[in-house]
């Protein structure tokens, strides 16, 4: 079982949260937090797979929290995915530098939250679409780079499709294939490029100018 930690001041959000991970066979909510403090300690004493953090608490913000966990010199740091209502870019730069394994907006719906914590769990790192997309975009690359690293024309609309932000269900969808499929093609996508995830990968195409 995934053991996952909810961290957020709002009690409404904790149950949704909870809701949508105890809904999963593989999935367990095993402590929350209504503060940083509390998170960091409930954190350090459960030891869960993954804690989801909130940024804006009391007695102790979530970013400082998520340097206590994961950050720079931590000796054994803890898997945590960021998840806010607030999406400015200096929240992003920080939570990833102090070694979040994921940023997601609060409306980015279930199957993300899931799929970030499964991620997280598998050593990868998600960002909400969005923000993807955005801090990609300011990308300075004075010329396209036509290398296409030997990806087939599938595994280069998976990497288009990636680069716009959609998840594994949406790229399903739009190509008319299985997900387990778009899980095949990123994984060889991956080896070719080479590249740890899915941020990678779209950094790659955005900078190749694969996306218009």
């Amino acid at each position: 079982m995934i053991r996952v930690v909810i961290a957020d001041d709002q009690a409404m959000v904790r149950t949704g949260f909870g809701m949508i991970i105890e809904a999963q066979s593989d999935m367990e909510v095993v402590g929350e937090a209504a503060d940083g403090v509390a998170a960091v300690e409930l954190a350090r004493r459960l030891r869960p797979d993954v804690v989801l953090l909130d940024i804006r608490m009391p007695r102790l913000d979530g970013l400082e929290a998520l340097r206590l966990l994961a950050g720079p010199g931590v000796a054994d740091p803890i898997r945590v995915v960021v998840v806010t209502t607030f999406d400015l870019d200096e929240y992003v730069h920080t939570a990833l530098s102090n070694g979040a394994c994921g940023f997601l907006l609060k409306d980015s719906g279930p199957a993300l939250l899931v799929e970030a914590v499964r991620a997280a769990v598998f050593g990868d790192a998600l960002i909400s679409p969005s923000i993807t997309v955005r801090l990609l975009e300011h990308l300075s690359t004075p010329a396209a780079v036509r290398d296409d690293a030997g990806l087939s024309p599938r595994e280069l609309d998976v990497v288009r499709l990636v680069a716009r932000g959609l998840t594994n269900a949406e790229i399903a969808a739009q190509l008319f294939i299985a997900v387990g499929t778009v899980k095949t093609h990123l994984a060889s996508v991956q080896m070719k490029l080479p590249a740890r995830n899915r941020v990678e990968i779209a950094a790659w195409a955005w900078e190749r100018r694969l996306v218009g």
